[in-house]
């Protein structure tokens, strides 16, 4: 186990499903299991890790409180930007939360009821992953034109907004911002856009002060009763995002990052036909993967 000193308990065993709670369980995810509590939204963060789309029979002990400490932290750095979900007592209302369920306590979030937006929006820096494979294909970057000289894991000339579907189970698939446009409206998806691009500058230049590289990263949007517009679900965690250790930085091939990407290798040098059920995880890629996520919170929030 990581040597760093969290300001907070990490739990011996991971927590796989929430159980024992008054409220109704409204969706669950791949991760996240989410309750109505009546005027707002309980968003719990468990242990599961998957992979491939494929829920992993073991989880990582902590996985979801360290997820979540770090939106909590990026959170409140957006505040300058925009607004965000989390209810107005949201420390209060989880400290109680937490003497009735003390293994909730680091790993929630009070939410306001909002209506998510149907895309997903997506910032990329570099060249990275699907973007990766589309210039590959194509010589560009969706519907981006690019230099035809670059490297996987390249820089790119300027950050890049590139939208996604959400699907409900599976890929997100990309999608043009004109036909984003059409799905939210031109003036929200300006907005979205324009947001976007500012909360990804916003979180890469924390991360070069902290020795890493957000290569990029996604957002995901609601609005309430009225159209007002906030920022939702998660926001620059090891989960939503691609970061790389600064100084091992190397154009030229995939790059070692702090998130699951262990584990992913694991899998690949396995007979696996990445469909359930999964293969067990050592005890050793378990320990890996969760240290990079423990490096990946103690250098973001420092």
């Amino acid at each position: 186990m990581s040597n760093i000193d969290l300001p907070f308990p990490m739990p011996e065993k991971a927590l796989l499903k929430v159980e024992g709670l008054p409220y109704p369980l409204v969706a669950a995810g791949k991760v996240r299991e989410v309750f109505d509590m009546g005027d707002a939204l309980l968003m719990v963060a468990t242990d599961r890790v998957s992979a491939f789309d494929v829920v992993m029979n073991e989880g990582l002990a902590g996985k979801g409180i360290l997820l979540t400490q770090i939106s909590l932290y990026w959170f409140g750095c957006a505040e300058q930007l925009t607004e965000h979900h989390l209810v107005d007592n949201h420390a209060a209302r989880i400290a109680k939360l937490g003497e009735a369920y003390p293994e909730l306590q680091y790993r929630s979030m009070i939410v306001k009821k909002l209506k998510p937006l149907p895309i997903e929006a997506v910032v990329r820096g570099y060249l990275s992953g699907s973007g990766w494979k589309a210039y590959q294909q194509s010589g560009a970057l969706f519907e981006y034109p690019l230099p035809d000289d670059l490297l996987e894991s390249s820089a790119l000339p300027k950050p890049l907004f590139t939208p996604t579907t959400k699907a409900a189970s599976g890929h997100d698939m990309p999608i043009d911002c004109a036909d984003a446009a059409k799905l939210i409206g031109k003036d929200l998806f300006r907005r979205v856009h324009d947001l976007s691009l500012g909360l990804y500058a916003m979180g890469l230049a924390r991360a070069d002060a902290a020795g890493i590289i957000l290569a990029d990263t996604k957002f995901e949007f609601g609005t309430d009763s009225e159209g007002k517009l906030y920022l939702i679900d998660e926001i620059l965690t090891p989960d939503s995002s691609r970061y790389w250790p600064k100084g091992s930085f190397a154009p030229g091939g995939a790059q070692p990052s702090y998130d699951k990407q262990f584990v992913r290798d694991y899998l690949e040098s396995l007979d696996w036909d990445k469909t359930p059920p999964p293969p067990a995880l050592p005890v050793d890629v378990l320990a890996g993967t969760l240290e990079r996520y423990i490096e990946a919170y103690a250098k973001i929030v420092g």
